[in-house]
Order: C-alpha cells, then structure tokens, then sequence
C-alpha cells in the first residue's frame, strides 16, 4: 500500500497522557465515535487481524471449533443463568419492536451452552472446545486510555465442555500454554499469568494474564522470592501483629474532633497499626449496613467483601439509620442494625485505638482476644501490601505493581450447565451436568497493550508477527526521477515477492517522512534517496534501531527477507512448546 492512499492523518502534537493512546490517536490509527467506542483505520485493521489468525491457529491446535454466536441474544437464555438479574448496568438491555427483552452480548456463556445443549446429548460427544472471534458491548461506566478500557470491543472467547472436573483441569493447562504462546508470538512474551477472582464469571479456579506496565489499572501481587502471583482482588493478606505487651485496661478517652484514624493516632501518639478502624458499606440490593473492623493502616479489599457477602456493594453514604457514631464507631459494646464483620488483621493485635460508639471518644487498650466474643469470627478481607508475607513462602517479599489485564481463564464448573439445565448421558445412562472453562482475550486491548511496552518517543515499535506492515519503504525527494524509478522498483520487487510493504511515494520534507514512518511503526524501514543511490545502495534499518546499514539494489529482497526471518525468529525463539 501506497502512504498516499492511506485514510487517516497523522501530527506531532501529544494527544493524550497515556502513551498507546498518545501514539495511535497521533498515528492515525483509530477514530472516537462516542464514549467508549471507536472506528479502527487500516493499520490497526490489519494488525487486528494478525492477531486474530494467531488466536485461531493456537485455539485450533487445542481442538477448538470455531463458530459465532449472535451479539443480541433475547432475555430468557441470561435469565435462566441468573445473570439477567445479577449483572448491573454493564449489561445493556433494551426491548425490540415486539416488547421482548433483550441484551447486547457482552459475554457468551449464556450463548454457549444454548448452541451446544440438545446436541451434545451423550458422554461421546465429549470434550470439546467452542470459539468464537465477536464483537461485543459492555455498558462500561469508565472508559479510558483508547483501546484498553472501551465499550465496543472484539473479544476471542472459547468454551470448553468436560465430563469430569480432572479433564477439565487437564485441559486448563493446555489453554494455558496456548495462551503463553498467543502473547509471546504477538511480542510480549513478558506477559504473566496470576490468580485471580472469578467475580460475575462463576468457578473457584481463575488465572488473568498481565502485562506489567505503570498505567495498568489492576495491582498484581507478586512474590520474588518464590514466583507467587496474584490479582489484589485475590491475593490473601497475611498480618503480623506484634502480641508481645502486656494487654492494656480498656479506657476511654477524649479526642474531641479528631475522627479520622489519622487524626486519632495524632492526637494520641499512636500508630495506624496499632489502631483498629470501622468502614461501613451497603449492599445494592436493599441498602442494607455492613460494617467491618480491620487494622488502621489496612484497605478493605471490596471484592473479597462481595464475595464473603454474596451481594453488590457500595461505599456507605449515610449511616445515621444504622445507629452509628460517625468517626467514633469501635467494636466494644456496639448495639447496630447493620451486618458485623471482623477482618483477621485484628485477631491477635492487642491494645488498640479504636472508637467508643459515641461522640468525641475512643477507646484505648482494645484487645480483641478479651474484648470481642469468644466466637468471633475474623475473615480475610483486607488488601495486602508491599512487604507482607507472601502466602505461598510466607518471606516478607510482597512486591505490588501495575499492570493490564490482557486475557482470562476460568473454570467455572456447573454453574452455567445445571443453571441452564444443560445434561448429558453418562457410561451408566445418568443424566449429569457438563463442566466447563472458559478462556477470553480481548483483541483490541492486546494491541494497545502492546503500543504500550513497545514504543519509544516517536511512536509504536511493532513486533514483526502483528506488525500492519512488516517494510516500509521512505523514498526521499521522490520527485527525482532516479528516487521514484528505484523506489517504485523495489516496491513491486517486494510485494510481488509477497512481502508486507508501505510505500512512502508522497513528495514530502524528509521530517515528515521520518515522523510519520515512525508512528506507522514497520519493523523494518528502506531508505531510497539521492544520496543512498550515488552510494550505489538502499539503507535498511530497522524501526528499533537495533541496526542500519547499507545494502545491494540488486540483493535487497534476499536482505529483507533474511532481516525478516532474523526478526521473526527472535521473537519465536520465546514461544513455549505446546502441551
């Protein structure tokens, strides 16, 4: 393809603070349409669908079938699921002409299981896999940052189907593999897999796979010492309290206006650690209270929240009808209507600052071993922190960073197949559920993902595999008749000889040309100029600057070719073998 013809504009000015953003808005890549919602030009086009063919070909190489599933799908399918009821405002229902209900898919399981129920009637028919690449919506209330966080977006996603839950485990290991292959032949090998919380997807086995980066919106949990990974939404969070004083008498002491757990331990010259602080929410559903105590430099962690409850749950905004002391809620003596919880960051501490259930007052010397029923129960819903135990090896080694959730795996057992009433007859002629896994990767994510870590200043660095054109070939002064001759003849050299090209025939200042070839981000660049001609060569570089160097216009498709393959090559060397 000819630049000239190329839709889109490209410009210097920053466009935007996160640099995948930046750079493909800059480079011409897309286009908003609306919150969330994008047209994609040519280049991202066509490295969508590289990517698409590498999810393909590792999806077929674990038995996948592909299909397609429709993107409207009427109400009673997400009804007999439960998910019509359970799933919020990102579910985006509307009612066609007739009055029926009906969703925009935002995930398929529902779909799934309705393609494959009644047909798939007898152990024989097992396993199998089901996969689909389709665009979906999801009602997202914060898009941000371009491709990574949108409403309107193309997703793979695979269902797998067992008769048992150890094949199912098996067969989680081989997506898992397929799916350290998937990112490490898109150029990203560095991605990471980490436990993570099942959330509305169901199942107690889930992985996320991360790409580390400081503008990820989920804090990954890792363990240097021992390779332990994890989502902060499932990361355990061991504490350690320091029991060696002597428990203290509970006394109550006045701290005026000081409500907050900084202004308390101010006042009194004490440690958040050594304090224990009420946070109140609500459920959803009813507005109905819930109140947990947790150590005072700790975070509650809501999803652990959501799961312990089983319910949706918001900040709490008022808290008067729950017959609490605002800034002065404590554990001791508390008459309260509201649902009680006790994270186990307090089980052992002793003598804490914590609030007397009245204005103006606290408590000091709360031990909640002599304080607090005999049958208390303490749970783990807090978040962890840098330097706490590691769950796996217990060293005090945590590490926390950023990083973007490029795909997800869940096992998700029963829930969809008993729900739906999806069976199947075994050896024995029962009739028993299906079990299923089910595997996503978002398409368009993965692509500004990849911006993200493969950049420099002057724009993207495209891996070679995914790249929209793997030469680019920058004919300088093509109003030279030797330029253009040369440059017109390479380029049909190339493409004839299959070869990806972008060819730059626009008579332009060589900064433009440099800066636009820059932010279409070719692995490989081919300088023809006045200059490389009475040199009697082309310049091969490559876009990461690994290289430049001088070549024969007689050989240059051979060179090319033989770059190409170095290229590829260093990229597959970090593919793993397929289980």
């Amino acid at each position: 393809m000819k630049v000239s013809q190329v839709l889109g504009e490209r410009f210097k000015e920053r466009a935007f603070e996160i640099e995948s953003q930046n750079l493909m808005t800059r480079g011409g890549y897309m286009k908003l349409v609306g919150n969330g919602i994008y047209s994609l030009f040519t280049p991202t086009k066509r490295i969508q669908n590289k990517i698409e063919q590498i999810l393909r070909e590792e999806m077929d190489a674990i038995d996948g079938q592909e299909v397609l599933f429709p993107v409207v799908m009427p109400a009673t399918i997400w009804q007999q699921s439960g998910r019509w009821d359970s799933i919020g405002k990102e579910l985006l229902r509307f009612k066609d002409r007739s009055g029926a209900d009906m969703v925009l898919g935002m995930t398929h399981e529902e779909a799934a299981v309705h393609m494959a129920m009644n047909v798939a009637g007898t152990y024989q028919k097992y396993p199998f896999m089901i996969y689909q690449i389709q665009t979906k919506f999801r009602d997202e209330p914060r898009a941000r940052g371009g491709l990574i966080r949108v409403r309107e977006f193309t997703m793979k996603d695979a269902y797998s189907f067992h008769t048992t839950q150890a094949d199912l485990e098996a067969y989680y290991q081989r997506a898992y593999r397929a799916y350290e292959r998937i990112y490490a032949r898109a150029g990203v090998p560095e991605v990471v897999a980490v436990k993570s919380d099942s959330g509305m997807m169901g199942g107690k086995v889930s992985h996320e796979f991360m790409l580390l980066c400081d503008i990820g919106e989920d804090s990954i949990v890792t363990c240097p010492a021992c390779g332990y990974r994890a989502n902060m939404e499932a990361a355990e969070c061991i504490v350690e309290n320091d029991a060696s004083d002597a428990p203290e008498p509970l006394r109550e002491v006045f701290t005026g206006d000081a409500k907050t757990i900084e202004e308390v331990c101010a006042l009194l010259k004490s440690d958040a650690k050594k304090s224990c602080k009420a946070v109140v929410y609500q459920r959803n559903a009813d507005d109905s209270y819930v109140l947990i105590f947790t150590r005072g430099d700790l975070e509650i962690n809501e999803t652990k929240l959501t799961n312990t409850l089983k319910a949706e749950i918001h900040p709490a905004v008022e808290i008067d009808a729950a017959n609490l002391a605002a800034g002065n809620i404590g554990p001791v003596h508390l008459e309260t209507s509201a649902t009680v919880l006790y994270d186990r960051s307090i089980q052992d501490a002793v003598n804490l600052v914590c609030g007397a259930n009245r204005a103006e007052y606290h408590y000091t010397g709360f031990t909640p071993a002599r304080d607090l029923p005999a049958d208390t129960e303490y749970l783990d819903l807090s978040k962890t922190q840098d330097g706490f135990a590691c769950p796996s090896c217990h060293k005090h080694s945590l590490k926390i960073s950023r990083g973007i959730e490029v795909g997800n795996i869940f096992q998700l057992g029963k829930r969809y197949t008993e729900a739906m009433g999806m069976t199947f007859d075994d050896p024995n002629g029962n009739r028993v559920n299906p079990i299923m896994g089910c595997y996503g990767i978002g398409v368009g994510r993965l692509i500004a993902s990849v911006c993200e870590v493969r950049h420099d200043e002057y724009g993207p660095i495209w891996p070679i595999t995914i790249a929209p054109w793997q030469v680019e070939v920058c004919a300088l002064r093509v109003d030279n008749p030797d330029v253009r001759a040369a440059a017109d003849r390479l380029y049909k050299e190339l493409t004839d000889a299959g070869v990806e090209v972008l060819y730059d025939d626009r008579a332009v200042s060589a900064g433009v040309l440099f800066s636009d070839a820059d932010l279409f981000g070719c692995p490989l660049r081919v300088i023809v100029s006045p200059k490389t001609l009475a040199r009697g060569c082309y310049e091969l570089s490559a876009r990461d600057k690994s290289f430049r160097e001088d070549i024969d216009p007689a050989a240059a498709v051979p060179e090319i070719f033989r770059k190409m393959a170095e290229l590829t090559a260093a990229i597959n060397e970090k593919v793993p073998e397929r289980l």
